[in-house]
């Protein structure tokens, strides 16, 4: 029986963790222009479709990660317009049909993206184009231990949001006056 009612209260908590985090976070829309014309997302032993789809899934998901992060009210719009996935694709290495997707140095994770993002009053914080690449993203200590997809992709992301937007963010948020209660 106690350990039902710890089950039930942990179930309770993730819950209403899940919940308060939707409330406090941005509403982000993603949007992907011509992702078939993109630099390099490219399967190798995949379908080409299913496999950009499964990309863009992923992004999204990236995404709306970094929204969470933001004050409430906020509106992050977000279009891709090219990737270039850490890595290339080696149709010869796996032998037999079979590709490999070979990461190394040489092959770095970038990409491009125009954003706008707006405060909860509807304000027009930032418009910008953003071109990221992480010439260093084999040299950062733990990288290689995480196994996720696309870690070296989501890496570059947060550190770019956590460096360049947030700080922006809180500089308007400073700024704002300061409603007495």
């Amino acid at each position: 029986m106690r350990n039902k009612l710890v089950i039930c209260g942990f179930a309770a908590l993730l819950c209403s963790t899940i919940y308060s985090a939707e409330l406090h976070s941005a509403e982000v829309e993603v949007k992907w222009q011509q992702p078939e014309k993109f630099t390099d997302i490219q399967p190798s032993n995949d379908n080409r479709k299913v496999y950009r789809e499964r990309v863009m899934k992923k992004f999204d998901e990236f995404f709306q990660q970094l929204a969470a992060k933001l004050p409430e009210g906020y509106s992050w719009q977000v279009t891709v317009t090219d990737i270039d996935l850490a890595g290339d694709v080696d149709y010869f290495a796996g032998g037999a049909g079979n590709a490999l997707r070979i990461v190394k140095d040489l092959y770095s994770p970038a990409i491009k993206f125009n954003h706008v993002l707006r405060d909860n009053f509807g304000e027009e914080l930032l418009n910008e184009e953003e071109k990221l690449r992480d010439l260093g993203f084999m040299q950062t200590i733990g990288q290689n231990t995480n196994s996720n997809d696309f870690h070296y992709e989501q890496t570059m992301l947060q550190n770019w949001f956590n460096k360049v937007l947030l700080p922006k963010v809180e500089q308007h948020s400073a700024a704002l006056p300061k409603v007495s209660q």
